[in-house]
């Protein structure tokens, strides 16, 4: 079978496409980062709220003790310890990926887990 040669317009829309697709990979590589973000997780009636399910690396918790006790946040792998007197807040930096599960020291029974993206 003998190839039919590829017409002028047909190699100008394959060179249209491929520099496109470097376009396309340039720009992704500048986009800027995404922004951190702080949520806010708030302590009541012996429990911690809702952990939010979208955080990356960087990013920060606000812990608000809405409780009349005293509590942690602890994190089992040592990640960040937070001491919150009643009515006090805090923050936290998320400085690594993957999953952590956190306590409080003073009711070993309040535990959550932050699952956090790279």
């Amino acid at each position: 079978m003998i190839a039919k040669p590829v017409s002028t317009f047909a190699q100008r829309a394959l060179a249209a496409a491929a520099a496109l697709a470097i376009l396309a990979v340039a720009v992704a590589g500048c986009a800027k980062p995404a922004q951190p973000r702080t949520f806010t997780v708030t302590i009541a009636q012996m429990a911690y709220g809702p952990t939010p399910p979208s955080m990356r690396v960087g990013d920060s918790i606000k812990w608000v003790n809405a409780d009349i006790l005293q509590h942690t946040a602890t994190a089992k792998d040592g990640s960040f310890d937070v001491d919150l007197p009643p009515k006090a807040t805090a923050t936290t930096r998320i400085a690594h990926a993957g999953t952590v599960d956190f306590y409080c020291r003073y009711h070993p029974g309040m535990t959550g887990r932050l699952s956090v993206a790279g």
